[in-house]
């Protein structure tokens, strides 16, 4: 039950084209943002899409995959853990944030052949 520990899994809509870097490391990290819908009907039967935004960082290899595959508009199935860290912004005013560390990226939607791509 450990590997159940931390795992998320969403299917959803990439929000922006991927920023990728190298560290002083060397190390490549590509961060984007992540749409997920979930539609319901309220008590008046109106029809309500509530869409969350989710925020993916991959590493190395994978990232070097989103690097080349992935695309604002694309849908894409993925795989990780969460992760919580903070920062100071511009103004000195410390934020948090939580993101996806992904492990596993699927590429939805068209072209028809689907990849399935591991870190």
């Amino acid at each position: 039950m450990n590997a159940l520990k931390n795992k998320v899994q969403l299917i959803g809509y990439v929000g922006n084209d991927p920023e990728v870097s190298e560290l002083k490391s060397g190390k490549k990290k590509a961060k984007f943002s992540m749409a997920t819908n979930e539609s319901y009907t309220n008590s008046e039967g109106e029809l309500i899409t509530d869409t969350q935004w989710h925020y993916i960082v991959a590493w190395e290899k994978l990232a070097q995959i989103v690097e080349k595959y992935i695309r604002k508009g694309k849908e894409i199935a993925v795989e990780g853990k969460l992760q919580t860290r903070s920062y100071e912004d511009v103004k000195g005013e410390r934020k948090f944030i939580t993101e996806v560390k992904c492990s596993e990226v699927l590429l939805l939607g068209k072209p028809v052949e689907k990849e399935l791509i591991e870190e």
